[in-house]
């Protein structure tokens, strides 16, 4: 009899101890996993004028006035204070950059920011260090690294695009403001940290997809 009391007894611990985890479980639900699968960007292959037009179409679509992440896109390459005063005081959050050098395809890389004028005119040093770590080498990425890092420490015109966060409404008037080649917006329910970035290159005339790398590497 005392064994089988100590089995009961051991089955009710049991019983309680897994009541006691769907409870605690009730109470601290796992959390949902954000937006994972949303891309702000050109795809390959796709026109500029393709995706120009779906872009505003996108934006023009918008009927709440929530926040929404987008990636603005420029016609030229530009400073860094040029491209902040592009964003109208609209929370900035990644700085898209690249070296533009004749038929030689430099890297592409999205800075964080925490979204002040400076932060932004910053994001090039910052840019330039990550860069820094593979020159040295004799390969020629190494090689473009290098020409690039010099760029940047100068300060180059070289910001691409911005990540923003704002309404409808303001990315409207951005996607209409001179020098804004187009703004693509994700839904609002698109989370910070799940979701990539294609940068839209002002390089792109037609089509979508690789650049010449044929060209000379100019000296850093």
């Amino acid at each position: 009899m005392k064994r089988v009391a100590g089995l009961v007894e051991g089955v009710v611990l049991v019983a309680a101890a897994v009541g006691l985890c769907a409870v605690v479980g009730i109470a601290s639900p796992r959390p949902v996993p954000g937006v994972s699968t949303d891309r702000l960007g050109p795809d390959t292959g796709e026109t500029v004028t393709e995706y120009v037009d779906r872009s505003r179409a996108g934006v023009a679509e918008l009927t709440d006035t929530e926040q929404h992440w987008a990636l603005v896109s420029f016609d030229t390459y530009l400073s860094p204070r040029a491209a902040a005063e592009a964003a109208g005081g609209e929370r900035i959050a990644q700085v898209v950059i690249r070296v533009p050098l004749d038929r030689v395809q430099t890297r592409v890389l999205t800075i964080g920011v925490p979204g002040s004028v400076m932060s932004v005119v910053d994001a090039l040093d910052v840019a330039a260090t990550e860069l820094n770590a593979g020159v040295g080498q004799w390969d020629r990425q190494s090689q473009i690294d290098a020409a690039s890092v010099s760029r940047l420490a100068d300060g180059c015109d070289c910001v691409v695009g911005l990540v923003v966060r704002a309404d409808p409404s303001a990315l409207s008037t951005m996607a209409d403001s001179p020098g804004v080649r187009a703004v693509e917006a994700l839904p609002a329910d698109a989370r910070a940290g799940h979701f990539a970035v294609r940068a839209f290159l002002p390089d792109y005339t037609d089509v979508v997809g690789a650049l010449p790398d044929d060209g000379p590497i100019p000296p850093p």
